[in-house]
């Protein structure tokens, strides 16, 4: 037993569904776009991957402070969050539609003309994307319970994220860029709206009991809305660098950009590799992105079912063990291997599983553990900040030394091929290697011992 809010089913999906627009976005910007503006349009790997960086650096830089910001709203009360959520949607709609149909502001045959205003549209996009998404996972961290309730918080996000990036997945395919585009607008919007019913941290904590099954919480809207108390830090000199000052973060943080690096390059390089490397048929591609992913969905209840038994890091770990075995036997593939592929989609997808749920509970178990909890947006704010920075060195590293190992889509060339396949397989299982590595030896290793699901396996951080 736990204090906190209760969190039932229907407020999973309340607070969860925002997050299928937000995962319904990343696959496009990250996947899609580096591969669409390449083959579409002509772009160079080197000069796309320049602005990939130098853009995405920039979102890394901003997202401490915007994450400042969402402790400030969260401070005034949970409607200015709403409120400030709504403009950040707004932008993001407005950015994401435009990356994706340049021709509207600018001619693409002019590659120089073209990156510049893919930079700004980028640049505009994320800054919608990171705001919002910030707000959101400081709302689930704020909502408090032990570390099952947390990582079902996070679940229900992460789960729901995984139903939008499948459908990312195949509507491009399907029907277009254009329907991509308008189920994305109008996800975001109900998304939005879901969230404004959704439990609300500072409201009065109720007794969580695990293995309950709560009736639906009453959501605060309108008047009783109004009336919700402001979550006034208890702190006020606190700033951003209170979380990098907590011995328990900066361990975690550590692991999170190693792991998180190895889990970008092959986000950023599948589609290459699934076009000259297996030389597979167009029409599969969404079989093998929607595979993945609905196998990481289809994982995450198993995943918490395990986290009672191992713990929250020791799951982790698991997870990173079957996706380097995963990841091994994909490096041995070839031209017409479009069907073994599918089978390291799917354990792959299994893997992703754990880096879905876990690192988020952990992190709220951190900050629950050094009573930072009006700082949360502080927390999230680097913790997105990590995630962008590998997004950015998984594009601006991947891409343009690509470029000079010879490779360029289309290409055959074995050299190329075998410079792709390292880039893919290999690269990133030595990057998950070392994560592995260091959650032992800095987060499981020194760990009190852990009490089934109460445990959030990371040593309590010293104030």
């Amino acid at each position: 037993m736990s204090t906190g809010i209760l969190f039932s089913r229907l407020d999973g999906v309340r607070y969860g569904l925002l997050g299928l627009p937000l995962a319904f976005v990343a696959l496009p910007l990250y996947v899609l776009l580096p591969n669409h503006y390449a083959r579409a349009y002509g772009v160079s790997l080197a000069g796309l991957g320049a602005v990939l960086l130098a853009v995405r650096l920039f979102d890394a830089l901003v997202d401490p402070w915007l994450g400042r910001v969402s402790d400030r709203l969260f401070a005034r009360s949970p409607r200015a969050v709403l409120a400030a959520g709504a403009v950040a949607a707004a932008v993001l709609a407005l950015g994401f539609a435009l990356l994706f149909f340049p021709e509207w502001l600018v001619d693409p045959t002019r590659e120089r003309a073209l990156l510049a205003t893919t930079a700004m549209l980028l640049a505009i996009t994320y800054l919608g994307y990171s705001a919002l998404s910030i707000a959101h996972q400081s709302w689930g961290a704020m909502l408090g319970g032990d570390a099952l309730q947390r990582s079902r918080i996070v679940g229900w996000r992460e789960s729901l994220g995984l139903a939008g990036v499948v459908l990312a997945s195949a509507v491009p395919t399907l029907a277009g860029l254009g329907a991509m585009v308008a189920l994305f607008v109008l996800a975001l919007g109900a998304g939005w709206f879901a969230w404004t019913r959704a439990p609300r941290p500072g409201a009065e904590a109720t007794t969580f009991a695990a293995d309950a099954s709560p009736a639906p919480a009453a959501p605060a809207s309108g008047a009783q809305a109004s009336s919700q108390p402001a979550m006034q830090p208890a702190t006020q000199g606190r700033d951003l660098r209170l979380p990098l000052r907590r011995p328990a973060f900066r361990r975690l943080l550590l692991v999170f950009v190693l792991n998180g690096i190895a889990s970008a390059i092959p986000a950023t390089l599948v589609l290459f590799f699934v076009q000259d490397r297996l030389q597979a048929p167009s029409a599969m591609e969404p079989a093998f992105l929607g595979l993945y992913f609905v196998c990481a969905a289809a994982s995450i209840p198993l995943w918490l079912r395990a986290v009672p038994r191992w713990g929250l890091a020791r799951t982790w770990r698991v997870g990173m063990v079957l996706s380097m075995a995963v990841f091994a036997w994909a490096g041995a593939m070839g031209a017409g291997d479009a069907w073994p592929f599918l089978v390291v989609c799917a354990l792959s997808g299994m893997a992703l599983g754990t880096d879905l749920v876990v690192p988020g509970a952990l992190l709220a178990g951190v900050i629950a553990d050094a009573g930072d909890q009006d700082a949360a947006g502080a927390y999230f704010g680097w913790w997105n900040f990590a995630t962008k920075l590998n997004l950015a060195l998984a594009a601006g590293l991947a891409l343009p030394l690509l470029g000079l190992a010879g490779y360029a889509p289309g290409v055959r060339d074995a050299a190329a091929l075998g410079a792709l396949t390292l880039a893919y397989c290999l690269l990133p299982c030595l990057l998950k290697l070392m994560a592995a590595t260091a959650l032992w030896a800095l987060v499981i290793r020194p760990s009190a011992p852990f009490h089934s699901s109460s445990s959030p396996d990371l040593p309590k951080a010293p104030s």
